[in-house]
């Protein structure tokens, strides 16, 4: 039995005020050619469908016609559940009428456990659900905890777990010791939003979505999809990649990548502005991808956006990078003022406090300068 494990696909997101619905769409296109290529016997997504729980129309729309066209066109199974981003109520409208296409979509948690069954394996959807819901509809007043809440999902599950077949857990969670990035929304404060690994223990598969990269976790049953496209420059390095899953009668599985091209990468570019702008390197570079820059170049600059958007028109974050160091040294900066010392000494204090460059004869000079001349006015008042 062959299936695709995809999630975190975001529709609708916006990154440093951009939309990126067109490079999803870019994507997504790839992506329904390769199950197209691959014809497996189902298309896992494990959550965060949406960005938020209202999205725009043209997600819903984009969303709307991908899942046509793989269940559809193609007369491909898709199981799918709803993440902590999506909103359960929307996905979960229709749910029981796509089930006669083979397409089964969970969006609210239900006291309903039993698994959908696709070729030889059962698949255990389990939706995003706060431990208060979970504590509510079990009607368990010990669930406290994302980790209790899972204990007792799973629990109630083994009930009727057919050990004699495959069992793939569909989910959405922070199992401890996964690797998170910056546009993971956060399910809890503190460590309460984590989950075991052992509560996975009865399954063959664990398919997983919430954090965005595939490599997540190292686990030889419990796999990350990790996100559609990187969504923060806190991913620029992540390798993006679709999970392709074959397995054998016994719950034994293969497992392989396929990569899909985005129309725009996300990088981080750093170097001195002159260098960046120098044709010799940016014909060299993809112009087009999206960028958070970091300059090297001290002292004051004039409009460095608008001189890289000439060349780079899709920066979206630029920052230098004595100021970022400068930063961490403010905090501890306090000002003492000490009669035995000139303004000159006190202005090279400041200085040494508040930057890390240094304070040259060049600098002294200039500053002894003005601060005679400052002194020169003050007196002729």
């Amino acid at each position: 039995m062959k299936f695709i494990h995809t999630g975190d696909w975001h529709l609708g997101k916006l990154v440093h005020g951009m939309y990126m619905t067109e490079d999803q769409r870019e994507v997504l296109n790839q992506f329904v050619d390769l199950v197209a290529e691959e014809q497996p016997d189902a298309v896992v997504i494990a959550g965060d469908l949406y960005d938020r729980s209202v999205p725009p129309t043209d997600a819903v729309e984009l969303l709307d016609e991908v899942l046509f066209r793989i269940n559809v066109e193609l007369n491909t199974p898709i199981v799918a559940i709803a993440g902590n981003h999506d909103s359960a109520e929307r996905l979960s409208f229709g749910s029981s009428w796509y089930r006669h296409n083979h397409f089964y979509l969970t969006g609210k948690l239900t006291t309903d456990f039993k698994p959908v069954h696709i070729n030889g394996v059962n698949f255990h959807l389990i939706p995003y659900a706060e431990p208060g819901v979970v504590r509510h509809l079990l009607d368990d007043s010990s669930i406290h905890s994302h980790q209790d809440a899972m204990r007792a999902v799973v629990g109630k599950i083994e009930e009727n777990l057919n050990p004699n077949e495959p069992n793939v857990f569909v989910g959405h969670a922070f199992v401890l010791g996964g690797d998170s990035c910056d546009s993971e929304r956060s399910l809890s404060v503190g460590g309460s939003g984590c989950v075991t690994q052992d509560l996975f223990d009865p399954f063959a598969f664990t398919a997983l979505g919430h954090l965005h990269s595939p490599d997540a976790i190292k686990h030889d049953k419990i796999k990350y999809s990790g996100s559609l496209l990187k969504y923060s420059f806190s991913e620029a390095k992540q390798r993006k990649s679709i999970s392709i899953v074959e397995m054998n009668d016994n719950g034994s599985f293969d497992m392989r990548y396929k990569t899909l091209k985005p129309k725009q990468d996300m990088r981080e570019l750093e170097g001195h502005l002159e260098q960046l702008l120098d044709p010799s390197f940016y014909e060299k570079e993809n112009t087009n991808d999206y960028l958070k820059v970091t300059l090297l170049d001290d002292g004051a600059m004039i409009d460095p956006m608008g001189k890289l958007r000439q060349v780079f028109p899709n920066v979206l974050h630029l920052e230098r990078k004595i100021e970022s160091i400068d930063q961490k040294h403010k905090h501890s900066f306090t000002s003492i003022r000490e009669d035995r010392k000139s303004e000159l000494e006190l202005f090279q204090q400041f200085y040494q406090e508040m930057t890390t460059s240094d304070f040259t004869e060049e600098k002294r000079g200039v500053m002894t300068d003005v601060i005679s001349n400052v002194l020169k006015e003050e007196g002729q008042k």
